[in-house]
Formats: C-alpha cells, sequence, structure tokens
C-alpha cells in the first residue's frame, strides 16, 4: 500500500504498477496479502505431474532390483518390502497366489511418489517444518495427477522460480526411470509418427 485516502487506496503490485482501489471494495472483496508469505521464510510450490494411466503397473524383480539401486530409496524398499510379506502372509481372504491381484504388490507409480518424498525430504532448499504433501489427485481424461506441495526456504520470485523448476526438471526426468510415461496431449510431432507408420 503507498497511499490511503478517503475514497481510494493506491496498491503497488510485483510488476511495479499501480492498482487503484475505491475504498468500498474492500469491505464488499477480498484481498490476497503476500506479508504472510514474506514473514514467514517460506513460499508454496503446488505443481502437478500427470502421469499417463496405461503405464501404471506392479513391480516385478527386475523392477525392484533396479530401484534399490537409488540411494534415497532403498531403505523404504527394504521397509515396504517387510510390510508387504508380513501383511500377505496374514491375509485371510485369499491362499491362491498364482494370481498377482491375490497378495499386496508394489507399484511403479507408489515407488515413484516413494522417491519423490524422499528426493524433497532430502532437498536443501525445502521447508521440512512447513505442509509437505506429495500426494495423488483425482485421475481424469489427462492422467493420473501427483501433486507436489511443499515449501521453499527461499520467497525471492527469481529464486523461487529455480527452485521450482529445478525440482520440476529433475522429478520429469525421472518418471521414464520408473517406467512411467507424463500424459500429455498429441502434438504434431507425435502426430507426424503416427503418418509415417
Amino acid at each position: 500500500v503507498i497511499e490511503i485516502a478517503l475514497h481510494t487506496i493506491k496498491v503497488q503490485n510485483w510488476d511495479k504498477t499501480i492498482t487503484v482501489i475505491p475504498t468500498h471494495k474492500l469491505i464488499d472483496s477480498s484481498f490476497k496479502n503476500w506479508k504472510g508469505m514474506q514473514r514467514s521464510g517460506g513460499r508454496r510450490i503446488k505443481r502437478a505431474i500427470n502421469i499417463d494411466i496405461t503405464s501404471i503397473k506392479f513391480c516385478d524383480e527386475s523392477m525392484l532390483s533396479k530401484y534399490e539401486k537409488i540411494d534415497l530409496l532403498s531403505s523404504y524398499l527394504k521397509e515396504k518390502k517387510k510390510s508387504l510379506i508380513q501383511s500377505n502372509k496374514n491375509k485371510t481372504y485369499s491362499r491362491d497366489s498364482s494370481s498377482i491381484l491375490n497378495s499386496r504388490q508394489l507399484t511403479n507409480i507408489g515407488t515413484f511418489r516413494a522417491y519423490i518424498v524422499s528426493y524433497l525430504k532430502n532437498h536443501e532448499k525445502i521447508r521440512q517444518d512447513m505442509t509437505f504433501l506429495i500426494r495423488q489427485l483425482n485421475p481424469s481424461e489427462s492422467g493420473l495427477p501427483i501433486e507436489i506441495y511443499v515449501f521453499a526456504n527461499d520467497n525471492n520470485w527469481a529464486n523461487y522460480e529455480n527452485i521450482q523448476s529445478d525440482i520440476l526438471d529433475h522429478l520429469v526426468a525421472a518418471t521414464s526411470y520408473f517406467d512411467l510415461r507424463i500424459f500429455q496431449n498429441p502434438t504434431g510431432h507425435d502426430l507426424n509418427k503416427l503418418v509415417k507408420n
């Protein structure tokens, strides 16, 4: 706020433009105050990666041995395998082990989600004392969104954008390692490949 008068209030925006607001609008409209974000020392990152649902599958032994080589996942996989063995031993609904669906199994999407959690828990630019969520949103015609909802430890706009971009760059590149595909609408390149085939 740069000026308060009887009938108007002048506010300087992020892009240095000036907005003039009639004072009566303060009563019947809501406004976003960025001061809390500046004082908190953290800035929210809320992004989603849409996963192509047709690429989601159960993990086989070769996938698990590949994932166990990832330092950020090794302890998770060890604990999860132990938990699944115990759970499958105690199951009462089926004794037929010829179908993979008769027991609990690891999936590539669940393992990727665990990787994201571990990656961000070990990221020096992410606040560990603020809200930290990695979750699946409702599936849609655009795939299964995996939402990242965390806070960067720097609220300077340029630094924040770099932190956010670096994280997304890494995670987008990592999806193929988990045999997952990112959903995207067909582009000219995709359609060109279809025509050639």
